[in-house]
C-alpha cells in the first residue's frame, strides 16, 4: 500500500478507537444512567445520525471543493469542541446538542477519508476501501474493549478518553495529510456531470443499491441499541456486552487472510458478494432472536461480522467505481449518509417496535427487510447494462 494510504489507516483507526468507547454505550447510558424509555434513546440517535448524514454529504462536496485536508480539519475541530462539551456537561438535555454536534463533526471526516483513499491508490480497488475498513474495525476493537471497562468506574471518563483520541488523530492529520494530493481526482465539476446522460445514470445506480445498504444498516445498528439494551434485561453485564464488540473488530482483522481466501472466486463480483452478506445478516437475526445467553449472542455477533466483511467494503468500492472524475466525494457522501441514514432510521424504529411490541417482532421485521435490500441490490445496475444495448442499437 502506498505511505499516504497507511496514513489514512492509521488515523481512522485512532480515530474509531476513540469513538469506539462511546457509541455502543449510547443507548445504556441515555436508557439506564438519564432514565429516559427506549424511544426517547432512539430520537435522540436519530438526531445525532441526523446530523452526521448532513456532516457527511456537507464533508462529501467540501472534499471536491477544498481537498481533504481541510475537510477532515474542520470535521476534527468540531467534534472535540463536542467532546470537551460532554466532558463537562454530560447531563439532560446538554447531552442531546453535543451528541449531535459530534455527529456532524464526524460526518464530514468520513467521506474525506474514503474519498482520500480512493485518489492515492486507485489501482488498488476494493483493497484500498478494505484497508480503511479493516482500520475502523481494529478501532472498533480496541475502543469497545476498554469502552465497556472504563464505563463501569465512570462515563464520564468515556467523554474524556473520547476526546484525548480525537486530539491525537487531529496531530495525525497535522502532520500527515496536508501532503497528500488528491487534485487528480478534481477534473470535472458538477455541471459537466449534470450534462452527462451516463454519469445520471450511474447516479440513480448508486442511489438504488444504497436502498439496500440503507437497510443493512437499519438492522446492523440494533446491536447497538435494542439489543444492547435487551442483553441488560437477560442480565448480561456491561462488560460482556462490550466484548461483542470487540469480537466483531477482532475478527474482522484477525479474519481478513480468510475471507480473502472465500471471496477469491467471485471477487470482482461486489454484487454477489453484497447478497451474500444479506442472507448472513438475516441468519445473524434469527440466532439472536432465540438467544437467551451471552454464548448466544456471541454466535450471533460472529455470523453478523462475516456478512458485514462481505458488505461493508463493496458498496464504497462500487460507489468508487461509479463516480465521475471529480465527483468521488460526493459519491462517497452518499454512501456514507446512507450508512448514517440507517443508524438514524434503525434506532428510532426499533425502540418504538420493542416498545410495542417486543423483541421478537423487531427480529422479524428486520429478516423482511433484507429481502427487500436483495431486491435492490439484484436491479441497482440494470439501466447501466441497458445503456451499451440501447447506444449500439441506436
Amino acid at each position: 500500500m502506498p505511505r499516504a494510504l497507511w496514513l489514512l489507516v492509521i488515523g481512522m483507526a485512532v480515530n474509531v478507537t476513540g469513538s469506539s468507547f462511546l457509541w455502543p454505550l449510547n443507548t445504556i447510558y441515555i436508557h439506564d444512567h438519564l432514565g429516559k424509555s427506549l424511544s426517547v434513546a432512539g430520537i435522540v440517535l436519530m438526531l445525532n445520525s441526523a446530523a452526521s448524514v448532513i456532516g457527511n454529504l456537507f464533508g462529501g462536496s467540501l472534499f471536491d471543493k477544498i481537498g481533504g485536508y481541510k475537510s477532515i480539519m474542520l470535521g476534527i475541530g468540531i467534534t472535540i469542541i463536542s467532546l470537551i462539551g460532554l466532558t463537562f456537561w454530560p447531563g439532560w438535555p446538554q447531552y442531546i446538542f453535543f451528541l449531535t454536534l459530534v455527529g456532524f463533526g464526524s460526518g464530514i471526516v468520513f467521506p474525506a477519508m474514503y474519498a482520500m483513499a480512493g485518489s492515492v491508490w486507485k489501482e488498488g480497488g476494493r483493497k484500498a476501501f478494505n484497508a480503511i475498513y479493516v482500520a475502523q474495525n481494529l478501532g472498533v476493537a480496541i475502543g469497545a474493549a476498554l469502552g465497556g471497562l472504563v464505563a463501569s468506574y465512570s462515563f464520564q471518563l468515556i467523554f474524556m478518553a473520547n476526546a484525548v483520541m480525537y486530539v491525537i488523530f487531529l496531530m495525525i492529520a497535522v502532520f500527515g495529510y496536508r501532503s497528500i494530493d488528491t487534485r487528480a481526482a478534481k477534473q470535472t465539476n458538477i455541471l459537466q456531470e449534470n450534462g452527462t446522460v451516463k454519469s445520471r445514470t450511474k447516479l440513480y445506480a448508486l442511489l438504488i443499491l444504497s436502498i439496500g445498504y440503507l437497510l443493512c444498516w437499519v438492522g446492523y445498528v440494533q446491536w447497538q441499541t435494542t439489543i444492547a439494551a435487551y442483553t441488560q434485561e437477560l442480565n448480561i453485564t456491561l462488560n460482556q456486552y462490550s466484548i461483542l464488540w470487540t469480537i466483531n473488530g477482532a475478527l474482522i482483522v484477525l479474519g481478513q487472510p480468510v475471507i480473502n481466501k472465500l471471496i477469491k472466486p467471485f471477487q470482482n463480483k461486489l454484487k454477489l458478494q453484497i447478497v451474500i452478506g444479506m442472507v448472513i445478516f438475516m441468519v445473524s437475526y434469527a440466532v439472536a432472536a432465540g438467544a437467551q445467553q451471552f454464548s448466544g449472542f456471541i454466535a450471533g455477533m460472529v455470523i453478523l461480522t462475516i456478512g458485514e466483511m462481505l458488505i461493508w467494503p463493496a458498496v464504497p468500492t462500487i460507489a468508487n467505481t461509479l463516480a465521475p472524475k471529480g465527483r468521488e466525494g460526493f459519491y462517497q457522501g452518499i454512501v456514507n449518509s446512507t450508512a448514517t441514514g440507517g443508524r438514524m432510521i434503525g434506532p428510532l424504529m426499533g425502540g418504538i417496535l420493542v416498545d410495542l411490541n417486543g423483541m421478537p417482532i423487531l427480529f422479524a421485521v428486520l429478516i423482511g427487510l433484507m429481502f427487500i435490500g436483495i431486491f435492490t441490490t439484484v436491479i441497482y445496475d440494470r439501466k447501466i447494462k441497458e445503456a451499451p444495448n440501447m447506444a449500439a442499437s441506436a
